[in-house]
């Protein structure tokens, strides 16, 4: 009979097993536990893991996040075999948006492109123009000729997009991400009075009016990125607080700070050592979709890729 694992460390030397036995490629999320992450064979933010999961030759995909983005991982690789160690992992915001709420906004505005931000269903990319991640959605937008943008579902992330693009009309749904959205003002005082020498990094999932009082707007890439080639040596991290983890431990030298305790996001922290492992082993939760509706979703997304490249 087989040792059944009793702690992390045998638990991470089964998972590494596992992975080489079944050729498996387990990609975390940058707000997944640490743990999750130094399991995982890649780390990153949505866009770094669909390229990941694009280019591997890797026929299993074990995807450590929340339900979108496995499915976009399915999508990308309708010929492999996804899976998700907790399909109750969702995100609030992905379901703030529906079809039907895009089709009547393209009703209204006939003219516009929309622009889905990748944090959305299979069935919102499908009836959109073209998905943005926070990283990229700059850069995305830039190469459509269309005047008018819809925006959905975050109206954060749109509204810091439209300050960028004069010449276009955004029109933007009242979608958002609760842990970035519930941050305050008095959330960003507190933290530059108790730490009055540190610089504030920043998502642009929060609101437009605490951006306006940073010192850097980025993606979870970007803000790690600033912070890794700072000369500074003090940060208040304004996003999930698995960065501040992640920074503190890469980089003992220099000081993180979380800016709130209401930054933690409950959906990726649900995924734990065990379910992974379990997941390897029994390989549940697979991602099923229908040809029709991979087809549909895919082209909002390979044209993000595309796009990405010039």
């Amino acid at each position: 009979m087989n040792k059944i694992p009793t702690n992390d460390a045998e638990i991470i030397q089964k998972i590494s097993e596992l992975k080489e036995e079944k050729g498996a490629l387990v990609l975390a999320h940058y707000y997944e536990n640490l743990d999750i992450q130094h399991a995982a064979d890649f780390c990153g933010d949505s866009f770094e893991l669909a390229k990941r999961a694009r280019e591997s030759r890797k026929q299993i995909i074990v995807f450590c996040g929340v339900s979108f983005m496995a499915e976009s991982a399915k999508i990308m690789n309708p010929e492999k075999r996804v899976f998700i160690p907790r399909a109750d992992a969702g995100c609030q915001m992905a379901d703030m948006v529906t079809p039907e709420i895009v089709l009547e906004m393209k009703k209204q505005h006939p003219n516009a492109a929309v622009v889905c931000y990748i944090n959305s269903s299979a069935a919102t990319k499908a009836v959109s123009d073209i998905c943005v991640t926070s990283s990229n959605a700059l850069k995305i937008i830039s190469t459509l000729k269309e005047k008018e943008i819809i925006f959905v579902p975050d109206k954060n992330l749109g509204s810091f997009a439209a300050k960028h693009f004069p010449d276009k009309t955004f029109h933007f749904m009242q979608g958002w991400c609760p842990v970035h959205n519930d941050l305050t003002g008095e959330d960003l005082r507190r933290a530059k009075a108790e730490y009055p020498n540190a610089v504030v990094a920043i998502h642009p999932e929060a609101k437009a009016k605490i951006l306006a009082e940073c010192d850097y707007i980025g993606s979870t890439s970007g803000i790690l990125d600033y912070c890794r080639m700072s000369d500074k040596n003090e940060f208040i991290i304004a996003t999930e607080r698995a960065i501040v983890e992640r920074l503190s431990e890469e980089m003992p030298s220099k000081k993180f700070h979380l800016m709130s305790p209401c930054l933690t996001c409950p959906d990726m922290k649900k995924t734990t050592l065990s379910d992974l492992l379990y997941c390897l082993e029994n390989l549940n939760n697979e991602v099923f979709m229908t040809p029709d509706k991979i087809c549909a979703a895919k082209q909002p997304l390979e044209r993000m890729l595309e796009a990405a490249k010039d």
